[in-house]
């Protein structure tokens, strides 16, 4: 927070209306100061990173990226930064890629103003704005996804985590831009399973990384990310396909390919 106690918010969202909209209905209010705005995933990373807000309000569907993918790497530089995400829609895979992300609220772009500035001010104090049930909801299928992981037996002592930085694989990845894209996220995994269906793009793309052996850091410097936010999409995904190593993963990316090689 500044050392005038104001609120510092910046805005992200790709309709200039919108954001004039929030900006001004934010700007009169005396403990609030908006110091930015983007309309992209790629400038809101860079503005915000030298910003250092309090506050981002991120619209979850952005033209180069989404929300979500701004939440997960700002919070990985900076995680005094709250970030309160704003939809036109509904939809459960928002709000759990939004609560495994680090967001503090996320609440519909119908909100009234008076909630709004409400929302801003609860979680600029460090409040959590998740609906109750929603969040039960993802909580819900975390456990379901711990459930899978302890079913499915212990891995080789040699085994490691999503926060390892060792590859999972045949060997170490070449860092060369290739992808052998064994996930499909348009029409699911080769062998019919419906979980691949629940990763966003940049969590398809890791997979494939993964897949062939890459550490955390080769992957963070092939798609240029740091390797904090690979380790959280790492663990974003295996949360979401119910595994608990990165070998896992490995394992399950051959086997869709070898389904497809049939």
């Amino acid at each position: 927070m500044a050392e005038n106690g104001r609120i510092r918010v910046f805005l992200v969202d790709d309709h200039e209306v919108v954001r004039r909209g929030v900006r001004d209905m934010l700007s009169v209010e005396s403990d609030i100061e908006v110091v930015g705005e983007a309309g992209t995933a790629a400038e809101a990373i860079a503005r915000i990173d030298a910003l250092h807000p309090d506050v981002a309000v991120l619209d979850i569907r952005l033209p180069d990226g989404s929300g979500v993918e701004v939440c997960r790497e700002i919070r990985s530089r900076d995680e005094n930064i709250r970030c309160l995400m704003l939809t036109s829609f509904s939809d459960e895979e928002a709000l759990f890629d939004s609560v495994m992300a680090g967001a503090s609220g996320f609440a519909p772009k119908a909100i009234g103003s008076s909630e709004l500035l409400t929302a801003v001010r609860d979680v600029a104090a460090g409040k959590s704005l998740l609906d109750p049930v929603a969040t039960r909801r993802v909580l819900d299928r975390l456990r379901a996804g711990s459930g899978q992981r302890a079913g499915s037996g212990q891995s080789s002592g040699s085994d490691q985590g999503a926060g390892s930085g060792q590859g999972a694989g045949s060997g170490q990845g070449s860092g060369n831009g290739r992808s052998s894209r064994a996930v499909d996220g348009h029409h699911g995994g080769g062998d019919g399973d419906e979980r691949i269906n629940a990763l966003t793009e940049q969590e398809h793309k890791i997979l494939d990384l993964i897949g062939e052996g890459m550490t955390n850091r080769a992957i963070g410097e092939q798609l240029h990310l740091a390797e904090k936010t690979i380790k959280n999409y790492v663990s974003s995904l295996l949360a979401k396909l119910g595994m608990e190593r990165r070998s896992q993963a490995a394992a399950y990316v051959a086997r869709l390919q070898a389904g497809r090689r049939r």
